[in-house]
């Protein structure tokens, strides 16, 4: 206790004495006259507010920059092409396609499914042929597996 106060009494006292005395000087960290920014004017003579600084960028650019609401419409996209191999989706032709002989081995088989899964795989075609892509690989995996069938017999 200071003077018969307590230690906060004594600290909210200080307090209330340095809000009474006004600052002489500013904090030392400020620097008076740049608090809107370095440049007073720009060139041509436009003030600050007027000024837009994204104008810069566009000067530089080369090219017009036109505001979205006049832009063209971006042209539709042509719709895509079935592959021809796709429109094969009967067993006969599929079966034609792979080519599985009795003379195969198992290796060849699984290398003859990865091939044609490479060029027929429903997620490597447009979203409009999946379906004919997936009866294709149905089937191709079908043949192949039952000619690996008959050669553990």
């Amino acid at each position: 206790m200071l003077f018969r106060q307590s230690l906060f009494q004594s600290v909210l006292d200080r307090l209330d004495t340095e809000e009474d005395t006004p600052e002489k000087e500013e904090a030392a960290h400020r620097i008076r006259g740049l608090n809107v920014s370095f440049a007073a004017t720009v060139p041509g003579g436009e003030t600050p507010e007027v000024y837009r600084p994204d104008e810069a960028y566009r000067d530089n650019l080369g090219d017009p920059i036109v505001p979205p609401e006049l832009e063209p419409a971006p042209p539709e996209p042509e719709p895509p092409v079935m592959p021809e191999h796709l429109s094969r989706t009967t067993r006969q032709e599929v079966a034609a396609e792979l080519a599985i002989t009795s003379d195969h081995t198992r290796e060849a088989l699984q290398e003859k499914r990865r091939s044609f899964a490479k060029a027929n795989h429903p997620d490597s075609v447009a979203a409009l042929f999946r379906e004919q892509a997936t009866t294709r690989m149905t089937l191709a995996n079908q043949l192949i597996d039952e000619a690996i069938r008959r050669l553990k017999r």
